[in-house]
């Protein structure tokens, strides 16, 4: 889910409305379910509370579990690694990271965190738990609140919106060091411009490549670094 300003919620409303109607009263009553995975060597049980108050951020969505599978088949090493992820939703990327021994922060809109927190604490043992942040972050506005010293940041289906791709891209340099890497897992869908964003406005501000592509599911996993990327 990706992360607005607070005073701009309401104005997003109309525009999350035209991408995911409530119609029928679809999204009247919440609708909460619980599926398992085992990703990274780890079963994984993730709640998802179905409904208007959380809307996109409910669901796991493919691009997630499709960028914890490239972490599985790169062997990405985390341990001792400091991590953020943006516009978490379930947490399920978080959560792998932490298991993989990452020191991660998990963050989204308040509305999100209390989805997130219950997925850690049924999926992290302590160990974990100690390590692992839930925080609020509205892209653009509180970001500077955060340090610049994160190895990874991380982000699946967070670009969907174009109203929000000048606070994320600014939110984005704000966090990323010459030392970090973000990586960014993307269905492309050209209803919400996501190749504009990924192959003209995020090349102007970072190194970006594409590391993976899945073909069947129409899903990107970008590479970026600061133009003066150090290396991990």
């Amino acid at each position: 889910m990706a992360a607005l300003a607070p005073e701009r919620e309401g104005e997003m409303e109309a525009a999350l409305e035209s991408v995911f109607p409530r119609e029928l009263g679809l999204f009247a009553e919440v609708f909460p379910a619980e599926t398992r995975y085992r990703l990274c060597g780890h079963e994984l049980s993730i709640a998802q509370h179905h409904g208007g108050r959380l809307g996109v951020a409910a669901p796991v969505w493919e691009a997630a579990l499709t960028l914890c599978e490239y972490f599985e088949e790169q062997k990405l090493n985390f341990w001792d690694k400091k991590v953020i992820e943006l516009g978490a939703g379930t947490g399920v990327v978080g959560i792998v990271a932490s298991l993989l021994g990452g020191d991660v922060t998990i963050t989204d809109l308040p509305v999100a965190l209390k989805q997130i927190e219950e997925n850690i604490h049924r999926n992290l043992p302590v160990k974990c738990l100690g390590r692992t942040r839930v925080c609020a972050l509205s892209w653009g506005v509180d970001h500077k609140t955060f340090p610049r010293n994160y190895d990874f940041i991380l982000g699946a289906d967070i670009v969907y919106l174009k109203d929000t791709f000048p606070l994320l891209i600014r939110t984005l340099q704000h966090l990323c060091s010459a030392q970090s890497t973000i990586y960014l897992s993307s269905k492309m869908r050209q209803e919400h411009s996501t190749a504009l964003f990924f192959e003209t406005l995020l090349p102007l501000h970072f190194t970006s490549k594409l590391a993976f592509r899945d073909d069947v599911d129409n899903i990107n996993i970008y590479k970026v670094t600061s133009k003066s990327h150090t290396g991990q």
